[in-house]
């Protein structure tokens, strides 16, 4: 689910929805903790669910609480609209 490879880069990969959100949100929460990555990599997301964007943007949200800048990378045409639907595209910003 979680690809370090990249400099910098998280790559997330696999279903993000209402059966792995927590588990994913405590996984992205502990690797973006560590400090050495400031870009999550959306690619490998085949599929997401308001779970799933709810969990990408509560670890945005306490990235900036802790005074980190994450950006997000190649965000799925369907995470987009479901943003968008959701009133929230700008918090993918």
């Amino acid at each position: 689910m979680l690809d370090r490879t990249a400099p910098g880069t998280l790559a997330v990969s696999g279903a993000l929805s209402f059966a792995t959100a927590t588990t994913a949100l405590q996984m992205l929460g502990d690797a973006l903790r560590a400090g050495d990555r400031s870009r999550l990599d959306l690619a490998g997301v085949r599929n997401c669910d308001s779970a799933g964007l709810a969990c990408v943007l509560a670890v945005l949200a306490e990235a900036r609480q802790r005074g980190q800048a994450v950006s997000l990378q190649n965000v799925p045409a369907g995470l987009r609209t479901l943003a968008q639907v959701s009133g929230v595209e700008a918090l993918l910003a």
